[in-house]
């Protein structure tokens, strides 16, 4: 297994983990970043569950690569889908928020797809 595979996706899970972590506390801000995108309320707990089943399934993607590789997928098109509804909300400020996230589930899925 390559060490940047294994780096990448435990970033990328720790991350996802931690932005799953910060939903379920409720955070204010991700509340009123939630009401700013006109993403209703009541999404935040699946949207919190994506995140946290995606962050532990590149960990087990460690073990059961094909687990990792779908993970890394659906985390990709969930951060892709958070850049989507900032841009369609012109916050334009927040543009870079979920860039890391993506970028790490990105990096993951292709360090999976090339080994």
């Amino acid at each position: 297994m390559d060490v940047a595979y294994v780096v990448a996706t435990v970033l990328a899970a720790a991350a996802a983990l931690l932005a799953a972590g910060i939903d379920v506390v409720r955070a204010e801000w991700v509340r009123t970043n939630m009401r700013d995108y006109g993403v209703p309320y009541s999404w935040l707990t699946p949207l919190t569950v994506v995140k946290a089943v995606g962050g532990a399934g590149l960990l087990v993607g460690l073990a059961v690569p094909q687990i990792g590789v779908v993970a890394a997928a659906g985390l990709v098109v969930y951060f892709v889908g958070a850049e989507l509804t900032v841009l369609r909300a012109r916050q334009y400020a927040h543009i870079g928020y979920p860039l890391p996230y993506l970028a790490l589930a990105a990096a993951s899925l292709g360090f999976a797809l090339a080994s």
